[in-house]
């Protein structure tokens, strides 16, 4: 043993620094979009001596910074100008049978300036106050059978009107099947001769 070590294990005030030095780290950039545990591989490298070394405070900064950019996205308001809903699209089978219920049992109006001439399919424009239902003559992939019986339980587009007890009336007249609303709010669900599911919720004046 050398007289040197021999001081250094026998000496009471001897220190040894146990922190390890950082290695250099890889040239490769870190993707912060990636798991944390990708952040360790990306800052892996090797000591002089051959043995791996890593820096996990870059990986907690990472983090930090993600959770930075989340947090800012999330705070970030959504504006394109949403006006409303401009028309519904409702598929059926046949054209006249559709027009003969949303015509002559609901009284739509077509939206004559509209025309389906540059459409491969045929269909009509349907006003709904300044909105519109666009029926399309296509195949539908939806079953017209096993569907839930309250149309509030299927998808459905919503119309609103004035008086919910004078359509009732209407649908009795017509024998047209409904439901309605089972919160006890003033609203009729039915479904047109394709199966779509229609509610007609009222609306103060």
């Amino acid at each position: 043993m050398s007289s040197s070590m021999a001081a250094l294990l026998l000496s009471p005030a001897a220190t040894i620094n146990l922190q390890p030095k950082l290695c250099p780290l890889s040239a490769r950039p870190i993707n912060t979009r990636a798991p944390a545990a990708l952040f360790c591989q990306s800052i892996v490298g090797r000591d002089k001596s051959g043995g791996r070394c890593f820096k996990t405070n870059v990986k907690l900064s990472a983090e930090a910074n993600i959770a930075k950019e989340e947090s800012t996205s999330v705070n970030e308001k959504i504006d394109y100008g949403i006006v409303s809903v401009h028309h519904v699209g409702v598929l059926c089978e046949n054209l006249e049978r559709s027009l003969e219920f949303y015509q002559g049992i609901l009284g739509l109006e077509i939206n004559e300036a509209r025309p389906h001439d540059k459409l491969p399919y045929r269909g009509a424009w349907l006003w709904v106050g300044s909105e519109m239902i666009h029926l399309m003559e296509l195949p539908n992939p939806d079953p017209l059978t096993g569907r839930p019986e309250h149309g509030g339980r299927d998808r459905h587009a919503c119309i609103a009107i004035r008086d919910v007890s004078k359509l009732k009336v209407i649908f009795d007249k017509a024998g047209i099947p409904y439901t309605l609303s089972k919160s006890g709010r003033p609203a009729i669900f039915t479904r047109d001769p394709d199966a779509n599911a229609l509610e007609f919720t009222q609306v103060d004046a």
